[in-house]
């Protein structure tokens, strides 16, 4: 009776969190699905959406959610400027140049944020309310968070497959070179998918640092739980993502209810480990 009552205090708030996991996930599989590049920059990134929320809410009083719209343009301005500055001339390149090249800069944001803001802990002091559900409360932060995390889900399926860049990202993703000869701006597409990549785990830190405190590490987290989504939800697969962060926030809030919390990163990535053994295109992936 117990073991229950843990599973309906913590289940309900894993799967409010897993939307948020999906789109952190969202924007590391963008990017390996157009371009074949695995982002190692994705944790500071989302470290420093984390950070604009803060600086926006403590410095200028703005409400944390409004703060999103700032936030995801300069994600978005700031993955064009990674991928200008460090993955446009080694996109050809084997893997391990387009690896290197995102962990140099993991490195500088990391360097860099360490000292301008310390590895201390901070905290966006916003509340939003809550309510009971059972034996639980269900904060407020974390149900707007999973409702903004499906907007922005629905609204990059819909850009990807009602507009005309998104169709142009498609058709690189499918094949660069025939995308080329239809005069498809193949570098402008690039660019532009490893910018929508980095707003998303901008967004995606932005609304975590609404319930969890942070530093300029905390991101590092965040990225392999997206290297497990990713698996989950099928590599290149940015909507599977969302599907993908679901199943482990699910787990998040399973796993404690019957076991030690220390077990949860044995549990996920041994089952990161199976998958990939098993079906490595994921379980939402098309099948080889």
């Amino acid at each position: 009776m117990q073991q229950l009552d843990l599973l309906l205090a913590s289940l309900p708030n894993g799967i409010l969190l897993g939307f948020v996991y999906g789109l952190a996930a969202m924007g590391l599989t963008l990017i390996w699905g157009v371009m074949n590049v695995i982002n190692l920059s994705h944790g500071p990134i989302i470290a420093l959406g984390m950070f604009g929320t803060f600086f926006l809410f403590t410095r200028t009083g703005l409400n944390p959610y409004a703060g999103l719209i700032p936030v995801a343009i300069l994600g978005l301005l700031f993955g064009i400027l990674i991928y200008v500055v460090a993955v446009h001339r080694v996109i050809n390149a084997p893997h391990l140049s387009s690896l290197l090249a995102t962990f140099s800069v993991n490195m500088i944001i990391i360097g860099l944020g360490t000292a301008a803001f310390t590895t201390s802990p901070y905290n966006v002091d916003f509340a939003a309310g809550g309510f009971k559900l059972g034996p639980t409360t269900i904060l407020g932060t974390r149900v707007i968070a999973a409702l903004i995390a499906m907007l922005f889900t629905g609204g990059l399926y819909l850009f990807l497959y009602k507009t005309r860049p998104g169709k142009y990202i498609r058709a690189v993703a499918n094949n660069r070179a025939a995308a080329e000869l239809m005069g498809i701006p193949s570098t402008r597409v690039l660019a532009l998918s490893f910018g929508l990549g980095t707003m998303l785990a901008a967004v995606s830190g932005a609304l975590i640092a609404t319930f969890f405190p942070f530093s300029i590490l905390a991101g590092g987290a965040y990225e392999l739980k997206s290297f497990v989504i990713g698996v989950l939800g099928g590599l290149g697969n940015p909507v599977g993502a969302l599907f993908g962060g679901l199943i482990l926030g699910m787990l998040e809030g399973i796993i404690p209810a019957f076991m030690e919390s220390s077990w949860v990163p044995v549990i996920e990535f041994g089952l990161f480990v199976l998958i990939l053994l098993v079906r490595p295109t994921g379980l939402f992936g098309a099948k080889q």
